[in-house]
């Protein structure tokens, strides 16, 4: 295995281990991530919405033939968590006194955003057909 394909790895498994550990809270109704949610006005629907969207970006991520797919796709869902961080005054960077949130969607979108510029070729590819 040489450098790149490692590199890529590992982004692969810290966006998608980081998208998976929230699954627990956003779908056993964790009261934090549905105060969160109600804040937003998305509670129960994008609470759950939100949490399926990232369980299948990170099946996606995981599987090396859709990792481009599911790159995409975390990066457009922690687009719009990071979204919301900077413009509700009600959640913002330290939501609840804590910025561990808005680091993790931040690297997420990190790795997602990288992985999408290495795939940009074959996405592109595809959008042409």
């Amino acid at each position: 295995m040489n450098l790149k394909s490692a590199g890529v790895w590992i982004l692969r498994i810290v966006a998608a281990i980081i998208m998976l550990q929230t699954l627990y809270f956003k779908f056993t109704g964790h009261a934090e991530s549905v105060k969160l949610f109600t804040i937003l006005n998305m509670e129960p629907w994008g609470r759950i919405g939100t949490g399926v969207m990232e369980l299948i970006a990170s099946v996606l991520l995981l599987y090396p033939k859709t990792t481009k797919y599911g790159a995409l796709l975390g990066a457009g869902l922690m687009s719009g968590a990071l979204f919301f961080h900077l413009s509700n005054k009600n959640v913002g960077i330290n939501y609840g006194g804590d910025s561990l949130l808005f680091m993790y969607a931040l690297i997420t979108f990190i790795c997602c955003s990288i992985l999408v510029l290495y795939y940009k070729k074959e996405l592109l590819a595809i959008i042409k057909k």
